[in-house]
């Protein structure tokens, strides 16, 4: 112990100390204008200025009056003002916690090394002495590292009472899990009325929780839902999560547009190179998730996908067992058109490329042993077709001169125990066994890349220009019985076909000649993008960084300013061996690899693809454009183009998307004889500031189809934190014909390390 005052004088065990008097002991400090310590007893009596400060807490306790027992750590203060998770220095604050929070009384207690009694006090995580909210209470027990019990309290907001709790607790440990009810939510939507809703969290263990709980819209009924979570390991979890909705029915008549979305998801990395994947989505209807499905890109996603897998990477070989179920609804009203594709079981092995022995060929291999399902309306298929994949391949890579060569062979035989019997439709399965064959020869030749460095410097950068032509002729042959082969995945598109795929590549790249790293800051909002989701986590109630943020780099470094691909096939055999019907829509490997669209729908043969061009400009970590269009040379238009925008500067941030589709073969106009099926859309949005910003922050985003007219989707958001709270506002539109035409009205209350009030997710909102 380490005694100091500006006056001291011993009187037997008792010290008095007058002035500045400091008493240090263990990681502990009390501080006093006047004090006076009994040192066999440890206790010390203290006036005027009363601070006791450290701890491995970091509390921190003012006082005008206090008698404490220095061995014991116990005593009482008077007119207390506190702080635990703070670290004062000087007039800087700074947190050690993630749970750091304020309180104060006419008296506190202290009855034990971690553990206080507040009476006729408050408990808040805002900045005293104004907090904006705070726990009002006749008592208060907090326990440092645990939780606050808060007895006979008022809720305030600004010093406004806004609610009444007989009984309350506080998470104020490190790692805060406490089981109870949470904070409610409520909500206004001009389809579901007021929204009312209430959950009970409970956690189970330091590493698995649920939430349970329901929703009641004024309008439509109830709405229950639930969330189970576990991470067992560092490299395992599982999420469970169920949301239904028990229709009272809408419109006139009564339509009943309730139903159930149950998903789960999970993964686990085992021993021996292991991994396992769960990933489950059950939708009982698509007008269920039309109708009430808050995210717009989830709402207006007909398909349904769920796989579970098993796999095991070891020395270049791969093996996988799984099961698969994709679900395609066709309709949203009953009854349910719905395409279903089972495979199950599924199980695969394959090999990279590898050496055959001492000699300059390489050799790999791929199969497949799967049962299969399929059926839609007007077709289906026997429950469980056998299909047997096996694809042995030898190459021979070559250098000369800066030239690439790559010859490969391989051979295809796939087993069927059905076949389709065509017919003017669909067709008819058929339970007699079918056999393909093929023979697949391929010449990869890339010639020597074409580079010039500039030698002046243009915008603080020195530049590198790069032109990479490539040029692959493919030969596949044997497969005779094409239109035989029943679909179930990209297997079984394969088709005869003698073709030659050239492209032609340009990489612009750029470094800082300054010295100076890039720019490539927080700034802005980079959740809020056009054209491409965000970074999925490897836990899905965790946040990880968003795409386009890479951290920035302490030394200059070479960054892809622009790249521009330019490619197209010339089909040697325009007939795919007779797999090519005239007039219909067909899909081979060839083309399905080669560009989303369907091209191959006239009434004559065609030597030349589609021109396809992909240009991706990103100048710097805050801007980004792409541009993907797909020309067609015989007909004269475009087929498809698809472009977006992402532009960050200092706290504001634009984006726009247009995607557009003129289907080839299908009639868009029956008076003016044009063909083509016509599909534009295109996105904006704007913001400023971030999530995490002091003061106000907004984003508005909203779809337009042009063909129809119609603004499908729209959303704004404000938001506006202070030191220890924040309130978001949203206004959100829905305009899905006749299922849905919606208008909802959200807002959310936070308090820092309490939790929300209101019904605006925080995975809904648009930063």
């Amino acid at each position: 112990m380490t005694i100091r005052a500006i006056e001291q004088e011993k009187d037997g065990p008792i010290f008095h100390l007058r002035g500045k008097v400091e008493i240090h002991y263990a990681t502990y400090v009390l501080y006093a204008d006047s004090a006076d310590y009994d040192s066999d007893t440890g206790d010390a009596t203290a006036e005027g200025h009363v601070v006791l400060d450290g701890g491995p807490n970091d509390e921190h306790v003012k006082a005008t009056h206090g008698t404490y027992n220095i061995r014991a750590e116990t005593g009482r203060f008077e007119n207390v003002h506190g702080t635990a998770g703070i670290r004062i220095r000087a007039r800087h604050a700074i947190l050690t916690s993630p749970n750091p929070f304020a309180f104060s009384g006419k008296v506190v207690e202290k009855t034990g090394p971690d553990h206080y009694r507040v009476y006729d006090g408050t408990i808040t995580t805002c900045e005293l002495p104004h907090p904006k909210w705070e726990f009002n209470a006749h008592k208060l027990v907090v326990e440092v590292g645990g939780n606050a019990k808060i007895y006979r309290s008022t809720f305030r907001i600004m010093g406004v009472p806004v609610l009444y709790l007989p009984f309350a607790t506080h998470p104020i440990e490190r790692l805060p899990r406490q089981s109870g009810f949470l904070v409610p939510n409520i909500g206004r939507s001009s389809i579901k009325g007021t929204v009312l809703g209430e959950s009970v969290f409970w956690a189970i263990n330091r590493s698995t929780d649920a939430t349970v709980g329901t929703q009641y819209f004024s309008k439509r009924g109830w709405a229950p839902q639930g969330e189970f979570r576990t991470q067992p390991s560092e490299t395992s979890f599982l999420d469970f999560n169920f949301y239904s909705v028990l229709d009272r029915g809408f419109g006139h008549p009564k339509v009943d547009q309730g139903g159930e979305d149950i998903r789960l998801s999970g993964e686990g990395r085992f021993a021996d190179n292991f991994r396992g994947v769960v990933d489950i989505d059950y939708l009982s209807s698509f007008i269920f998730r039309l109708a009430f499905n808050d995210v717009f890109t989830e709402a207006v996603n007909s398909e349904v996908k769920s796989q579970a897998f098993l796999s095991n990477t070891t020395h270049g070989s791969f093996y996988n067992a799984s099961v698969r179920l994709y679900q395609d609804f066709e309709n949203d009203t009953p009854p349910l058109e719905v395409v279903k594709i089972i495979h199950a079981p599924s199980l695969e092995v394959s090999a990279v490329d590898r050496q055959l022995g001492r000699s300059p060929f390489y050799w790999s291999y791929g199969a497949a042993l799967e049962g299969l399902y399929r059926s839609e309306p007007g077709f289906h298929t026997a429950p469980l077709v056998g299909r047997f994949d096996f694809t042995p391949a030898l190459s021979l890579p070559l250098m000369f001169g800066g030239w690439s060569f790559r010859p490969e062979i391989s051979l295809r035989d796939t087993s069927y125990t059905e076949h389709l019997l065509p017919t003017s439709g669909i067709g008819v399965a058929r339970s007699s066994a079918i056999n393909r064959k093929a023979f697949e020869g391929s010449v990869e030749i890339l010639p020597p890349a074409l580079n010039r460095v500039f030698d002046r410097d243009l915008l603080g950068r020195k530049w590198k220009h790069v032109i990479e032509p490539r040029i692959n002729y493919r030969y596949v042959t044997g497969i005779s019985n094409f239109a035989e082969i029943l679909r179930f995945d990209e297997r079984d598109i394969l088709s005869d076909t003698n073709e030659v795929e050239y492209a032609l590549v340009n990489r612009l790249y750029a470094k800082r000649s300054s010295g100076e790293r890039e720019d490539c800051g927080p700034e802005g909002m980079p959740s809020l993008t056009v054209g491409r989701p965000g970074a999925r986590n490897p836990i899905p109630w965790e946040r990880g960084v968003p795409v386009g943020e890479n951290p920035c780099q302490k030394i200059p470094r070479v960054r892809e300013i622009v790249s521009w691909e330019l490619a197209q096939k010339y089909f040697i055999d325009p007939t795919f061996g007779g797999a090519l019907r005239l007039g219909a829509r067909n899909v081979f490997t060839s083309t399905a690899d080669f560009t989303g669209i369907a091209f191959l729908t006239d009434s004559s043969l065609r030597r030349f693809s589609p021109l396809i061009s992909r240009l991706r400009v990103q100048p710097t970590m805050r801007t980004e454009a792409t541009w993907a269009v797909d020309y067609d040379v015989k007909s004269g238009h475009v087929n498809a183009s698809t472009a977006f925008l992402n532009y960050r500067f200092g706290l504001f941030t634009i984006g726009g998307g247009d995607a557009y589709l003129r289907a080839p073969g299908e009639a868009l106009s029956s008076t003016h004889n044009v063909q083509g099926q016509g599909f534009n859309q295109y996105r904006l949005l704007f913001g400023y500031g971030h999530t995490g910003k002091r003061g106000f922050s907004g984003a508005t985003n909203f779809g337009v189809d042009q063909n129809l007219g119609v603004l499908q989707y729209s959303a704004v958001q404000l938001a506006y934190n202070w030191d220890c709270c924040g309130v978001n506002l949203e206004y959100r539109r829905f305009a899905l014909g006749s299922v849905r035409n919606e208008n909802q009205f959200r807002f959310t209350f936070a308090l820092a390390n309490v939790g929300a009030f209101g019904n605006l997710r925080r995975q809904e909102r648009l930063f």
